[in-house]
C-alpha cells in the first residue's frame, strides 16, 4: 500500500500520478518537490540475542552520533544526506547484520512541533502489513482452519467479483501471492465500524476480471481486504484483534498497532509534504480507511520492524519461547512464488505476501514496504546471508530514499555482497518497438467508490519509448481534487521506458534518464504485447 497502499514504491490508494516518479500512484495531486530538511539523531548498535528466532531487538542504548563501524557510519552520512535532499524530516532505521542489529533515529517527529525520532518512534508501515496478514493466516493453516490452496468461498461462501469463474476458483494462496486477476486498486472507506471490512469485501462484487486467477502477476490491494475478512470469519473476531492476539502479542511488538487510539503517549512520525523544496506538516495524510487494514494501516516502530525480520529469519518462535510459527510455514512463506513479473524490481513471483526478488549471485531477496501519503517504508531480508534493512519514513520525500537503499545495489552490495540482475539499455529500431506503442489504460476504485481511469500513450523515440500518462475521474472527466480550498487539475507526466532484454525494460524520467525502476510488458495468448505492468499494476494496451 505500495511501492507502495502499494509495496516499495506504489502503494498509496488515491489518485493522481507522482511527477516525481513516473506510474506511481499517490494521494495528493499536486506535483512534489525536493531539496532541504533536518537532523539530529540517537542510535543503538548490539550483539543480538543469541536464542534462535527470538525477535526483539537488544535495548536501545543513549547518547548520539554514530559507532565507528564504517559500514554503518556510510549508511548514516547516506540517510542524512537524503533527508536534506529530500526534504525528509525524520527517519529510523534497522540493520541486522552479522549477528548485530543497528536501530538508529534520525531529524524530527514533526516540522512544526520537533521531537526526535528514535527506535520506538511509530510510522505507518503501509503494505509491509501485508506480511502481517499472510503469516497470520499460515499461523490458523497451521492450526487446520484454514487451506491455502482451498477456494475462497470455503470460508466466505457468499465472495463474489464481476467473473463467476474466478469467484467460486480463486484460492486463498492466490489472494496472497497477487494473482487473483481483478482489478486490486479498491480504496473505498466503509467507515470506523467493525462491519468495515465485510462491506468492503460485499462491495467487490462489480471489480472486473482482468486476467484469469493465477496466471498472471499483478499487484492486488482489494485481494489482502479478502484474506483479512477470511482472518475475521475463520477467528471469529475483528480483523486487527485477531492479529494482535495471534502474532502482535506474542511476539513482543509493542509498539506496534492498528489504531490511532492504541498509540496515545507514544511518539509519533507524523505525516509532510513537500511543498517547494520544504517538508510541509501534513495531518489530514495520517487517517486510513478501515476497510483498508488488512493491505496497510498497521502503524510501528523500526525497533518492532526489526524484530519481525528477526523472527522471519528465525526458528519461529517468540521471545519467551513460546513457538508462533514451525521454521517449515516461514520457509514456504518466501519459497514456491506464484508468476514473476516486476514490482519495481524484477520479482520471481510472491511468496505468500513477500516479493521474492532474484539477484545476479542467486541469493533470494525477500522483501516488502509500503506508501502512506506522507510515511513511506522499505523492507528486505537475504535469508541466506542473515541480513535484513528496514527503513521508516515522515515525508512523500522518503520514496527517493527507499529506491536508492531498497531497489538499486547500494545497500544489498554492501552488507548482503549481492546486486540486481544486470541490466543495460538497449536502442530498438522502430519495428522493433512499434508492438509496444500506442495507448495503456489502468483503473482504479477511490476511497468514495468513484472508478478512476489512468491512461498512459506510448510513442516510439530514439530507439526507446516516450510515454504522456494522466490519471482521468469518473465518466472520462479530467479529475481534479479539492484541498484546502485548492482545487488542481492532475498534470500529465511524461515517462519513458528503455529496453535491456525482451519485453523488459527501465524506467525513465521526463529526461530520458533511468530512474531507477523496472517494468515489463505482459503478452497474451496470441504472442502480441497485451500489458504493461508498471508498478504491480497492470494497463491495457489499447493499440490504434
Amino acid at each position: 500500500m505500495s511501492e507502495d497502499l502499494l509495496p516499495a514504491g506504489s502503494d498509496t490508494p488515491r489518485s493522481a500520478v507522482s511527477p516525481g516518479r513516473p506510474g506511481a500512484p499517490r494521494w495528493s495531486r499536486r506535483g512534489f518537490l525536493s531539496t532541504a530538511a533536518v537532523g539530529c539523531a540517537t542510535a543503538s548498535l548490539a550483539t543480538a540475542p543469541p536464542a534462535a528466532g527470538s525477535p526483539r531487538s537488544a535495548p536501545q542504548g543513549g547518547g548520539t552520533g554514530g559507532t565507528g563501524n564504517p559500514l554503518f557510519s556510510a549508511l548514516d552520512a547516506k540517510i542524512e544526506e537524503a533527508m536534506r535532499t529530500y526534504a525528509i524530516p525524520g527517519a529510523a532505521v534497522g540493520v541486522l547484520l552479522n549477528g548485530q542489529e543497528y536501530v538508529k533515529g534520525y531529524g524530527v517527529t514533526n516540522v512544526d512541533h520537533p521531537v526526535p525520532v528514535d527506535g520506538d518512534t511509530v510510522f505507518r508501515v503501509g503494505s509491509t502489513t501485508k506480511t502481517f496478514t499472510g503469516t497470520t493466516l499460515m499461523r490458523l493453516a497451521e492450526r487446520g482452519k484454514v487451506e491455502l490452496d482451498a477456494p475462497v468461498r470455503r470460508y466466505l461462501p457468499d465472495f463474489a467479483v464481476a467473473d463467476p469463474f474466478a469467484s467460486s476458483q480463486v484460492t486463498v494462496r492466490q489472494l496472497l501471492n497477487h494473482s487473483a486477476g481483478w482489478l486490486g486498486d479498491d480504496y473505498q472507506d466503509f467507515g470506523p465500524g467493525d462491519d468495515a471490512l465485510a462491506r468492503f469485501v460485499a462491495s467487490m462484487a462489480r471489480l472486473p476480471q482482468l486476467t484469469e486467477p493465477g496466471k498472471v502477476f499483478a499487484y492486488n490491494n482489494a485481494a489482502l481486504c479478502v484474506a483479512g475478512r477470511i482472518i475475521e470469519v475463520v477467528a471469529g473476531k475483528s480483523y486487527e484483534a485477531a492479529v494482535r492476539e495471534l502474532l502482535i502479542d506474542p511476539l513482543g511488538l509493542d509498539h506496534t498497532r492498528f489504531s490511532s487510539d492504541e498509540i496515545v503517549g507514544f511518539n509519533v512520525a507524523a505525516s509532510h509534504d513537500v511543498v517547494d523544496g520544504k517538508a510541509v506538516l501534513k495531518p489530514a495524510f495520517w487517517p486510513q480507511p478501515r476497510s483498508l487494514a488488512p493491505t496497510g494501516g498497521l502503524i510501528s516502530s523500526v525497533r518492532d520492524q526489526l524484530s519481525w525480520a528477526r523472527f522471519h529469519l528465525g526458528d519461529g518462535t517468540a521471545p519467551d519461547g513460546t513457538r508462533v510459527l514451525s521454521r517449515k510455514s516461514l520457509e514456504e512463506m518466501r519459497s514456491t512464488p506464484g508468476p514473476g513479473g516486476t514490482l519495481v524490481v524484477e520479482l520471481d513471483g510472491m511468496g505468500v505476501t513477500w516479493m521474492l526478488r532474484p539477484t545476479a549471485q542467486g541469493r533470494r531477496v525477500v522483501q516488502h514496504g509500503g506508501t502512506w501519503p506522507g510515511q513511506i517504508s522499505g523492507f528486505m531480508m537475504v535469508p541466506s546471508r542473515g541480513f535484513a534493512l528496514t527503513l521508516l519514513t515522515n515525508s512523500e520525500g522518503g520514496t527517493r530514499l527507499r529506491d536508492e537503499l531498497f531497489t538499486d545495489d547500494w545497500a544489498l552490495n554492501r552488507y548482503a555482497g549481492v546486486t540486481n540482475l544486470p541490466a543495460t539499455a538497449m536502442a530498438l529500431r522502430g519495428q522493433e518497438l512499434a508492438p509496444y506503442e500506442g495507448r495503456y489504460m489502468a483503473q482504479r476504485i477511490n476511497d468514495e467508490g468513484a472508478m478512476e481511469d489512468v491512461v498512459t500513450e506510448m510513442t516510439r523515440q530514439d530507439g526507446r519509448l516516450h510515454g504522456s500518462q494522466k490519471a482521468h475521474g469518473p465518466a472520462g472527466q479530467d479529475e481534479a481534487a479539492s484541498e484546502e480550498e485548492d482545487s488542481v487539475e492532475d498534470p500529465t507526466t511524461e515517462l519513458g521506458a528503455a529496453f535491456y532484454k525482451r519485453d523488459f525494460a527501465l524506467d525513465l524520467d521526463a529526461e530520458g534518464r533511468p530512474i531507477g525502476t523496472r517494468s515489463d510488458f505482459v503478452r497474451g495468448p496470441d504472442g502480441k504485447v497485451l500489458w504493461w505492468r508498471n508498478h504491480g499494476r497492470l494497463y491495457r494496451h489499447q493499440t490504434p
